[in-house]
């Protein structure tokens, strides 16, 4: 059977393309360089507890590697709460933010290590000016791995004596997580002149650096 010429012109082009296509793969290889875009890098996420949400969502956010930071509730008996209902410390919920990262950026240790030198853990009934328990310090913990992470730098930290007084912070298992209401979220970004005026008179920043010195 004979093929008419523009059939032949059309394979011709096909295989010419097929074949520019798989040279250019083999040079990528060759090179070094990835031969797939688009792929999305492995996220973790982690969760702290540091008195005011919006202090510790600003802190977070500042890490290079962190990909998110959500304002939220955990650690209470009381399914889908509201903010006015934790500050009434009957839920048993602490504020918190979750936070998701990119562990080939920062490491789980390296986020824990970062929390405690952003509040003061020796404080176990609340934090600066925020008292009671929905404002009291946490790392909750998922995993068994975690745990270890979490207790080897407490009693690092400990031994170590740079502190005034022993960590106080819980260690919680974790459970489910809350948002916030929306409000809430990047607060210091909405309304940037009444989170630093906050921030301030709570005194936040102060005895971060009266408890950790330098």
């Amino acid at each position: 059977m004979r093929l008419s010429q523009n059939i032949v012109l059309a394979l011709i082009v096909t295989f010419s393309a097929a074949g520019f296509f798989f040279w250019k793969q083999s040079e990528a290889r060759a090179d070094g360089a990835p031969t797939s875009v688009g792929l999305v890098s492995e996220q973790a996420d982690a969760i702290f507890a540091g008195g005011c949400f919006w202090c510790v969502e600003s802190d977070f956010d500042k890490v290079d590697g962190v990909l998110a930071t959500i304002s939220g509730y955990t650690g209470g008996h009381l399914d889908n709460p509201s903010y006015k209902q934790v500050v009434r410390e009957t839920t048993g919920h602490y504020e918190a933010v979750r936070v998701v990262y990119d562990p080939a950026v920062v490491s789980y240790s390296e986020l824990v290590d970062y929390f405690w030198r952003h509040v003061d853990p020796t404080d176990g009934g609340g934090q600066f000016c925020d008292r009671g328990d929905s404002y009291r310090p946490a790392v909750f913990v998922e995993t068994e791995d975690e745990r270890q992470i979490v207790n080897a730098s407490i009693a690092a930290i400990d031994m170590s004596g740079v502190l005034p007084d022993p960590i106080a912070a819980k260690v919680v298992d974790r459970s489910t997580f809350w948002p916030a209401e929306e409000y809430h979220q990047d607060y210091y970004e909405k309304n940037p002149l009444r989170y630093k005026a906050y921030r301030w008179n709570c005194g936040r920043d102060a005895r971060v650096k009266q408890v950790w010195g330098r």
